[in-house]
């Protein structure tokens, strides 16, 4: 009888073992088909090729090569990018500028050359229409790590980890920011995640909720303190800089503030509101979001930085708008407030018309700089996801905005997610696969960005039960489960060995939520 049980026991896993094998080798292959299909080529007439500064992709790519005059037809060839290589794919095309799709499926993971010739009637060359060195990245693989704690586990050890910070438990003696963790000199997002933060915590564990609570009141009132008055050009908006800490002190953020910035602190009050009834929190949301249907412009845009005393643009650049269509999107879904319609239809407007037709999802840090940047230099997913996220969030979604957010999220996977590295210092790997990185500027694999990305899968699978957008989530999600440390519960902000940078609130605070919304989605 033993003997029986076991046999039992040792098929069922192998059954198991099967099926887990079977899907893997399904998803693998529906991932193999999709990179096939380019991320909004130039050629479609929709918007500019995007990709001028781009280094790697997943899909297959197309360029802005121009035609070569008295050229029949072009020759595309690709070859590995060292020198000693004998490997090439190459295909016949009429135009210069098409995808690589015929290939794409056989390039091989590495860096590569791409070279594009011009040919005549009888097939001699007669000039080059471009070429590009770029990286082709490693496609999706399952079976990834699975996750090593359950989901809700990590999430809570996370946020007893930030809540028992020195730093944080300042916040119950004063109303002022401990300044030894120098990253409060961002208040609307570092302090406005302090509050969001610890009002997820009262609510998960009660036994916390009076400190908890106390922590978020106070930091909400410094950020109250720090507002500007009532009747001012910027009237209840908190700030974006504070001190002469890492870039609030240069030159060209002193006396400014992001103007997308004032969105966190605003759902940090909403957060606080909720589990207090404290109407002097929701009131606090509501006007901020006041000022801004005030600073609208007609086309439906912001400035992307002004200045904090006179609200004046400090240039011409537009603010990526898809946290203020989400913060709107809260208003109305979760309180019914739908005055701001008008406001709320000129900003889907403008990022309809502009950030979607010139496919330019650009980076807004506000410890970065958007000066001197040329169109698509800083491309990111800091921007491209969450405006998926907020599509596929919309109760009345199109089809057209549909198809658009699937274009969003294919090109934060092309551009940002890395499923494998080669990349390695003292014989171990350098980044900590899979992993998605921040923007161009900055190619550090980051957990909000890793969010990001997840969030939006979760999102589509919602939406059209794609599995495949569903094991592509998991895989994130549960690799932050496997770098949280075990003994602390810190989930580290950047995922790279040999680096020892500060890790950030807001960070670990959307890594929370999305481990929290995984939990939620595996119990449903």
């Amino acid at each position: 009888m033993k003997i029986r049980i076991l046999c039992f026991a040792v098929l069922s896993l192998a059954m198991v073992a099967c099926q887990s094998v079977s899907t893997d080798e399904r998803l693998n292959s529906q991932a193999r088909e999709e990179y096939n299909i380019p991320v909004r080529p130039g050629y479609e007439g929709r918007n500019p090729y995007w990709n001028a500064f781009s280094g790697k992709f997943l899909y297959a790519p197309a360029f802005d090569f121009k035609a070569v005059e008295g050229a029949a037809q072009y020759k595309y060839s690709i070859k590995p990018a060292a020198k000693d290589a004998t490997r090439e794919w190459t295909f016949i095309a009429a135009e210069p500028n098409l995808s690589l799709a015929p290939v794409w499926g056989e390039v091989e993971v590495g860096n590569v050359v791409l070279t594009v010739e011009a040919l005549d009637g009888a097939g001699e060359v007669i000039g080059v229409a471009g070429e590009r060195k770029f990286y082709r990245d490693t496609p999706f693989t399952a079976p990834y790590h699975t996750a090593v704690r359950g989901y809700r586990e990590a999430a809570l050890l996370a946020l007893l980890h930030i809540h028992n910070m020195h730093h944080m438990q300042s916040w119950k003696r004063a109303a002022q920011p401990d300044m030894s963790y120098n990253l409060n000199t961002y208040p609307c997002k570092i302090i406005g995640s302090t509050i969001s933060l610890e009002v997820l915590l009262s609510k998960l564990c009660p036994e916390l909720k009076a400190d908890a609570l106390l922590i978020a009141e106070n930091a909400a009132q410094f950020l109250i303190a720090e507002s500007r008055p009532e009747g001012d050009a910027l009237a209840f908006f908190p700030p974006t800089y504070y001190g002469n800490y890492i870039t609030s002190g240069a030159t060209r953020n002193k006396g400014k503030t992001m103007t997308m910035e004032a969105l966190t602190a605003a759902n940090a009050f909403l957060d606080l509101y909720d589990v207090t009834q404290n109407e002097e929190y929701y009131n606090r949301a509501i006007n901020i979001t006041n000022t801004y249907a005030r600073l609208q412009a007609d086309d439906g845009s912001f400035p992307i930085k002004m200045d904090f005393l006179t609200g004046e643009p400090v240039n011409g650049v537009k603010a990526m708008l898809h946290p203020l269509l989400e913060y709107l999107q809260r208003l109305e879904q979760q309180y019914g407030v739908k005055e701001y319609g008008q406001m709320f239809e000129r900003a889907e407007q403008w990022m309809r018309e502009h950030t979607l037709s010139s496919f330019d999802m650009t980076g807004q840090f506000e410890d970065g700089t958007v000066l001197g940047l040329q169109p698509y230099e800083n491309l990111t997913n800091c921007t491209a996801a969450p405006y998926a996220t907020y599509l596929l969030g919309k109760e009345d979604m199109t089809d057209s905005e549909l198809q658009d957010a699937i274009d969003l999220i294919r090109f934060s996977e092309d551009q940002f997610v890395f499923w494998d590295s080669p990349v390695k210092r003292y014989g171990v790997k350098l980044y900590h696969t899979p992993y998605v990185a921040e923007q161009y500027k900055y190619m550090m694999p980051v957990d909000h960005s890793a969010c990001n990305v997840a969030n939006a899968w979760l999102s589509l699978y919602q939406r059209t039960g794609d599995e495949l957008s569903l094991a592509k989530a998991k895989a994130l999600i549960d690799h932050i489960t496997i770098l949280q440390n075990a003994n602390t519960g810190m989930i580290p902000t950047f995922w790279r060995n040999f680096f020892s940078g500060e890790d950030w609130i807001n960070c670990t605070l959307l890594s929370i939520q999305t481990l929290l919304r995984m939990e939620e989605l595996e119990n449903s």
